[in-house]
């Protein structure tokens, strides 16, 4: 089993990076969304790889974290999800974005992934949610690198998740709601009625 690949960039299609290690080319498949970030031509790069064996080849797939990585496999894990599919819901959301939508049942921000229909967003949704808490979403602050961000669970986590319930009252989403409490600085030392304020401000 192959871990990760670390190389040289030699090629980049529309759903592949071709990755030179030591006179080896190896075409690792990953998301349109990790290619929009891997780098150019001839840089170095490191890729955690996942091997798939068929009848047909065998296909390596990476990512450039484990987390990642660790995902995709998760997605592979559903019935009726193939590395096609789990790659193209890997295109539109980030994992911390696809946490989101699984915890709010949003099968529509599933559905926007290439070839995932109602159905197999439903079961993404039924499969992982059980498997996700409040403190997978706002457990890691850099997921969110780029904006102000200092959300942990180890305060008052309760305030977030009646502040969750209150903008859901209101006519927002949960995948809504939990992405305006994740941009406020220091949101777990708010109470619920600071909180709520400061999220409906995100909300405008």
């Amino acid at each position: 089993m192959i871990g990760y690949i670390k190389g040289t960039i030699e090629g980049i299609t529309q759903d592949s990076v071709l990755v030179e290690n030591q006179g080896i080319g190896y075409r690792i498949y990953t998301s349109s969304m990790v290619l929009g970030q891997i780098g150019a031509m001839h840089q170095e790069t490191m890729l955690f790889t996942y091997m798939n064996v068929r009848e047909d080849g065998i296909f390596l797939y990476g990512f450039p974290t484990t987390e990642e990585l660790d995902t995709f496999k998760l997605l592979l894990s559903i019935s009726g999800i193939g590395p096609k599919a789990a790659l193209a819901i890997l295109s539109v959301l980030s994992v911390k974005d696809l946490s989101l939508a699984i915890m709010a049942g949003d099968v529509k921000a599933i559905t926007k992934a290439n070839g995932v229909g109602k159905r197999g967003a439903e079961r993404v949704i039924m499969e992982l949610k059980d498997k996700l808490t409040i403190e997978d979403v706002f457990g890691d602050e850099n997921d969110y690198s780029d904006v102000d961000v200092n959300v942990g669970v180890s305060g008052n986590s309760n305030s977030m998740e009646d502040t969750v319930l209150a903008l859901v009252s209101l006519g927002y989403s949960e995948f809504e709601a939990i992405k305006a409490i994740k941009q406020i600085p220091g949101a777990e030392q708010m109470e619920s009625e600071e909180l709520l304020k400061a999220a409906l401000k995100k909300m405008f």
